[in-house]
This record gives structure tokens, C-alpha cells and sequence, in this order.
């Protein structure tokens, strides 16, 4: 695969809602295909990346371009079961930051300003992802996630940003109990979807 066309999902100008960008505007690319198949995942329709248009990345780039802020957000989906190598240098080519959201299930491409690792415990992330990641994030839906929390955390860099993230439909019952596990381990930090709190995309 070259990269020069991708399956698109959407592509929007809004602010990043998770992790340790959250607030910050910037471009983002929804690259359809993903198998790893999460049952809360809010964005099935990007599963099939057969239901998706082949985009031209050249032109994708351009209007990346358009925008005030020269930072653009690729996720999914799964992004990496693309190569992401083309797009990469297209964006640099305008001077862009990119910053990479995936499960880790498949092979790095591409060159990152920043990584975030979101691993499934079904699908564990591949070793090039967990020594690349600049921040992980892990979906805490039950207590026993934070088990899977910790096991992921001893395996990335020291450096890496370490985030909890409610799962959206059990945010509510979970934040007392997530709230009082980061009290108890405060190397970690609470990642909030602040864009649906914003009500934006």
C-alpha cells in the first residue's frame, strides 16, 4: 500500500476533547477501518472501511493546511492498519504537527510528534507502539480495568503521560471510584471527553 488514498470517515476543524492536548484546536482525520472491535466504541460506523470513499491524501493535506492552527489529529478507526508513511510527509511538507490517536494493534507508520496509546485488552498493542507512545490512555468501564491500567503502564517509557478515561456510559458511576484510585496513585490523571461536555465534534 502506498498511502496515497486512504478511506475517510470525516475530517473536521474542532478542539482535541482527551488527554494531554485537550483544549488545543486542531485538524482531525477519521480513517475508517478498525477490527479490534470495542463494544462501547462511538464511532462503529468507521469500522468498515469499505463503506468509506478512497480520498486522495494530497488533497487531504491542502485542506489540513487551510487552518489556523498546522496540527492535525489522525485517528479512527484504527489508522495504522494504513500506511500512514505519504500523509506524514505530506504534512510535514506544510509545516504541520501530527499527533497519531491508536489502539497499537498494528505496525507503526509514519513519523509522530505525538502518540497516544489507547490498548484493548483483547487486542494487545504490538512492542513499537508501547516504546513509542507519548501518552497512554486506558478506558476504565469497570474496577477491574485499572488492573489492565497498571499492567500497560509498567510496560511504556517512564516519560510517557499516563490517563483514565471513563467510558462514556458508565462516566457517571465510575468517577467516584476513578476519582479516588488517581487520590491513591496520582501518576496517573483523569482524561475527561471534554467535546461532548462542549457539546462540539
Amino acid at each position: 500500500m502506498s498511502g496515497a488514498f486512504l478511506p475517510i470517515v470525516e475530517e473536521f476543524y474542532s478542539l482535541q476533547g482527551e488527554g494531554f492536548h485537550t483544549g488545543k484546536a486542531a485538524y482531525f482525520l477519521r480513517v475508517g477501518g478498525c477490527d479490534v472491535g470495542c463494544h462501547w466504541c462511538d464511532e462503529k460506523r468507521s469500522w468498515d472501511a469499505e463503506a468509506w470513499e478512497m480520498s486522495d491524501v494530497e488533497k487531504i493535506a491542502h485542506r489540513a493546511a487551510q487552518h489556523p492552527a498546522k496540527a492535525v489529529v489522525v485517528t479512527g478507526g484504527e489508522p495504522l492498519m494504513w500506511n500512514l508513511d505519504f500523509l506524514c510527509q505530506l504534512f510535514d511538507s506544510y509545516g504541520i504537527k501530527k499527533f497519531l490517536e491508536t489502539s497499537g494493534a498494528y505496525p507503526l507508520s509514519g513519523t509522530w510528534d505525538w502518540i497516544c496509546l489507547s490498548p484493548k485488552k483483547h487486542t494487545p498493542p504490538l512492542c513499537d507502539l508501547i516504546d513509542a507512545a507519548n501518552e497512554l490512555k486506558i478506558i476504565i468501564e469497570t474496577e477491574e480495568d485499572f488492573t489492565w491500567a497498571e499492567e500497560q503502564a509498567a510496560l511504556v517509557s517512564p516519560a510517557c503521560k499516563l490517563w483514565l478515561q471513563p467510558e462514556w456510559g458508565h462516566s457517571k458511576k465510575m468517577m467516584p471510584t476513578m476519582v479516588d484510585y488517581i487520590l491513591a496513585h496520582p501518576r496517573w490523571s483523569i482524561s475527561l471527553q471534554s467535546h461532548k461536555y462542549m457539546r462540539i465534534p
